[in-house]
């Protein structure tokens, strides 16, 4: 799996035990926005955008951590290289948030739901790690805020985060968008929270 800056993730335990950077040293109100997955997890950063504008944020960077290990079963390789993958980009871009999907549990798919807290549970943990405040949004919320519609298909989330965003085009592929429309909830619940209006937010993760 590639990081922030393309060299490829270690897997080396022993390298996650680096001591975390400085509180004081986070970019304050800069978030981390993450679409979870254990093939493919999209991310985004974000600062955010003081001011009455209609903007939320101003896009840092954002991109896809893809997996090296290709088999089923090597769920562990692909779990140490995602843990690897976050704590890099956690390292280079000292976000004071970590916004992350909350996992909504299918009874039709089920490995998929299991799979998705594994993956869940390492990237809490590089947050952990790394001392980064942690924020979870249901899915539902992070659509209607951003569309109007808590079921809007992925096209029309695409849509609303360019722009949101002031994007050329619609953000590709679907995981980093995703990655951004929760980075966007994330500062609008901050910006209500900053005037007293309550946000409605989620759990902490």
């Amino acid at each position: 799996m590639g990081s922030a800056n393309g060299k490829p993730a270690s897997t080396d335990p022993s390298e996650d035990e680096a001591l975390p950077l400085a509180v004081a040293a986070r970019v304050p109100g800069r978030v981390l926005g993450i679409d979870p997955g254990l093939g493919t997890t999209g991310y985004a950063v974000m600062d955010r955008v003081t001011g009455s504008g209609a903007s939320l944020g101003r896009l840092v960077e954002a991109g896809v951590l893809r997996p090296r290990a290709e088999k089923r079963d090597d769920d562990d390789l692909r779990l140490a290289e995602l843990h690897r993958g976050i704590l890099e980009i956690i390292d280079e871009y000292a976000p004071q948030y970590l916004a992350v999907e909350r996992i909504h549990a299918h009874a039709r798919h089920p490995r998929t739901a299991i799979l998705m807290a594994h993956a869940r549970g390492v990237i809490l943990l590089a947050a952990q790690l790394r001392q980064v405040t942690v924020r979870g949004y249901a899915p539902t919320r992070i659509k209607k805020l951003l569309t109007g519609s808590g079921r809007a298909p992925k096209e029309q989330m695409q849509i609303a985060v360019r722009l949101q965003l002031g994007l050329e085009a619609d953000p590709e592929p679907h995981d980093m968008a995703d990655a951004c429309a929760v980075a966007l909830c994330h500062l609008a619940s901050i910006r209500w929270e900053a005037v007293g209006v309550p946000s409605n937010r989620d759990s902490r993760n």
